[in-house]
């Protein structure tokens, strides 16, 4: 019992609807949700929690743990229950990755690490001299490449091997 607007017929309404405009929005929506998608996995970087608590005390691991602190003017490479310590000085450029990964490559290939691949890295900033985020994510990189593929990020006062500064 339709009908047609401004007459005073009461016969049949046929209305077509233009859907065209709607599946234009439909097609883009589901192109931006794709791309979106694929983003969200390749931006996704594998990280875990590292160290130990700040309040726990807790007797030194028996075996030992490679910690990496990166402080505004070097890099501090640890070993833990060994107290080894190794600086890598910045240089007028930045730091000096490349010296960076060649320990790093020495410390995989020690009889201490050449099964394992875990380690612990740590940024000490402050906001007198802060630590660049980009800085962190180029040391996990570093380790990466290195051999150590379970990089966990840890609190600079809970790292297992931590430098007296």
């Amino acid at each position: 019992m339709a009908a047609s607007l401004g007459t005073g017929n009461k016969k049949s309404v046929n209305v077509e609807l233009n859907i065209v405009p709607f599946i234009d929005l439909m097609s883009c929506l589901t192109a931006f949700l794709l791309v979106t998608a694929v983003w969200v996995n390749i931006a996704d970087l594998q990280t875990k929690p590292a160290g130990r608590a700040r309040d726990q005390l807790v007797e030194p691991p028996d075996d030992p743990k490679l910690s990496v602190l990166i402080g505004p003017d070097d890099i501090w490479i640890g070993v833990s229950r060994v107290d080894n310590f190794q600086r890598i000085p910045k240089l007028a450029s930045g730091y000096d990755w490349t010296a960076f990964e060649a320990s790093l490559r020495d410390q995989k290939a020690s009889a201490f690490f050449n099964d394992k691949t875990d380690i612990e890295v740590a940024a000490n900033s402050t906001s007198a001299q802060p630590v660049a985020y980009e800085s962190l994510i180029a040391a996990m990189d570093v380790a990466k490449r290195a051999g150590f593929t379970d990089v966990g990020i840890a609190d600079p006062n809970s790292l297992s091997a931590r430098p007296s500064l």
